[in-house]
């Protein structure tokens, strides 16, 4: 059962899986108090929508020359790059055929 931390009103603001100070108030799971806290699939959404905002971030930082790709670790540039490729593909409507295949 989650340990819960409260605001003055009362309302839950944070879940812990331990207790500790400013939340040793332990809640059943499915407490009624718990239904407004964002739940694991929330921030997977979350985490996805701040991902591409990153992505854009950096593209901005790169089109107005305070950062290069090559600035990055190889493995961020590798990701980066890797992901531009996928939506670049799937803004072209995964067309995989190149201009010279023949159906």
């Amino acid at each position: 059962m989650p340990f819960v931390q409260r605001d003055a009103s009362g309302a839950v603001t944070a879940l812990f899986s331990q207790p500790g100070p400013g939340h040793e108030e332990e809640v059943p799971a499915g407490h009624p108090d718990l239904t407004p806290v964002t739940g694991p699939s929330e921030f997977a959404r979350l985490d996805a929508d701040l991902i591409r905002v990153i992505e854009d971030v950096v593209d901005v930082l790169i089109d107005r020359g305070l950062l290069r790709l090559t600035d990055l670790p190889l493995d961020a540039q590798r990701k980066l790059l890797a992901r531009k490729g996928a939506r670049a593909r799937l803004r072209q409507g995964l067309n995989l055929l190149g201009p010279n295949d023949v159906i």
